[in-house]
């Protein structure tokens, strides 16, 4: 994935400087250099790099810095500050809000994956209860609108666009007048995009913006755009009052840090990034759990939440009190792995958890491991999957669903050993304290699910239970 490699490298310069046995002069700019290199490396513009380097040393002096106190914290805290301060304009991006008509247009150069960003936007805030709709306005490239038809039809958001109308000004206009009176929240504004910065793309963009005055405007950026990133972010800014910025083909190889650069060209905040051409491949970005996981520390306030959309409020309480009775059935697991690939890929879940990088998950790998045993869990009986009772398979009942689900003996043993693995981790929550109304979402109940949902392999790699801890409480959460 984009910036896997950064967060990599970050990584290894700071466990390098933990493992010296002195902390001086040396061994700061041996760690910074590192850090420094890798940045530029990935396309982070050379300005920005040596801004932060010169304010890390003048927040880590330590011939200032009195005996007792611990460097290397010092150090990575200000590291962490630093990479913070590079993505956070320090002011927060317009928020939609709900029955009252917001208009956001999106803008970018063509091939940046503006139009299926803007169904992934809609889509997202369609799931949080407003009502979107998408207006092309892009008349430049040919099957744009026809591409914004299919996207936004697969997602069921209304949309609006023309095959015949020529002037774009016109068609934003119509649909954003249109959807108003259809009482539409968020109303999204498609515009044209160029294979390169031309007069007449930034003319018509504030041609679009002047007609529809719209309350946020979104800049669409290719990850893989490299050192142009901070030029091409500025121009941009300098036609149309940028509001926000979308990172998009983050699941790619590309390096990916000149991206990150637009953030100081363009004085406004990352909100989203695209990890997919999926509709569920957009998340939302925060930069203090991304810097997290950047640096492989976790980002457990947000698996918290994956895992409320994963097991909402309202059923919580229901399925804790089948698991303490030991009612962990096939239907159970079937279930959980439904959830999980809804909330998306695994791998993003993943990399939210301390001490674990999403390089260490092959991209597909578990999906497709998921997908074989929901293949194979759809040939059983509902008395089958509403078991719990593993000596009933016996041979042939196994012989029988490897035929009824296509898939040889041997894949069925595996789902059924994954099953028995799964049944005693969750056996271990009978004496897991349920909270009041079944929530999960306290930061304490959260530590407790998963140390005792975890398995001990997985636990261990975070220094047992009170390494789990020291990780949340370093993360802010208050434990």
């Amino acid at each position: 994935m984009v910036l896997a490699e950064l967060g990599g490298r970050i990584t290894h310069a700071i466990h390098q400087m933990r493992n010296v046995t002195i902390i001086d002069e040396k061994a700061l700019n041996e760690c910074l250099n590192e850090i420094t290199r890798a940045l530029l490396q990935s396309d982070v513009s050379f300005a920005l790099v040596k801004e932060m380097q010169t304010n890390i040393k003048k927040i880590v002096n330590l011939q200032d810095l009195a005996a007792g106190h611990n460097k290397r914290r010092i150090i990575e805290q200000a590291i962490f500050g630093e990479l913070c301060k590079m993505l956070d304009p320090g002011k927060p991006a317009f928020a939609p809000k709900k029955a009252k008509p917001s208009v956001v247009m999106f803008v970018g150069l063509q091939g940046a994956g503006k139009t299926t960003t803007c169904t992934k936007y809609a889509y997202y805030h369609q799931r949080k209860g407003y009502k979107p709709a998408l207006v092309c306005a892009d008349t430049f490239r040919a099957g744009a609108f026809d591409q914004l038809k299919q996207n936004a039809t697969k997602a069921k958001i209304p949309f609006y666009g023309s095959y015949t109308e020529s002037d774009p000004v016109k068609i934003a206009v119509e649909g954003v007048d249109r959807f108003e009176k259809e009482n539409c929240d968020l109303i999204i504004v498609d515009t044209s995009g160029r294979h390169k910065q031309e007069a007449s793309l930034f003319e018509e963009m504030r041609q679009v913006a002047e007609a529809t005055k719209p309350d946020l405007v979104i800049f669409v950026m290719d990850s893989s755009i490299g050192q142009a990133a901070f030029d091409q972010a500025q121009a941009f800014k300098q036609s149309v009052a940028v509001g926000a910025v979308i990172i998009t083909k983050m699941d790619g190889h590309a390096k990916g840090g000149g991206a990150l650069s637009a953030v100081a060209a363009t004085k406004s905040p990352v909100i989203f990034i695209g990890t997919g051409e999926h509709m569920d491949q957009f998340e939302v970005f925060d930069v203090k759990p991304f810097v997290n996981r950047l640096l492989g520390m976790g980002d457990l306030s947000g698996l918290v939440d994956k895992l409320q959309e994963v097991v909402p409020k309202d059923q919580q309480a229901e399925i804790m009190e089948k698991i303490s009775k030991g009612n962990f059935s096939m239907r159970m697991m079937y279930d959980q792995y439904q959830s999980v690939l809804s909330s998306g890929p695994l791998n993003q879940l993943y990399s939210m958890l301390p001490g674990v990088s999403a390089q260490m998950m092959p991209e597909g790998e578990s999906e497709a491991k998921i997908k074989l045993y929901m293949t194979v869990m759809d040939s059983m009986t509902n008395e089958e999957l509403d078991s719990s009772n593993l000596k009933a398979f016996n041979e042939s009942r196994i012989m029988r669903i490897a035929r009824g689900s296509g898939r040889i003996v041997r894949e069925v043993m595996e789902m059924l050993e994954e099953y028995r693995k799964m049944a005693k981790r969750f056996s271990n929550l009978k004496r897991f304290k349920m909270p009041k109304n079944g929530d999960m979402s306290s930061n304490k109940s959260a530590q407790q699910l998963m140390s005792k949902v975890m398995s001990p392999q997985m636990l261990q790699r975070f220094g047992g239970m009170s390494g789990l801890q020291s990780l949340m409480r370093q993360m802010g959460t208050n434990i």
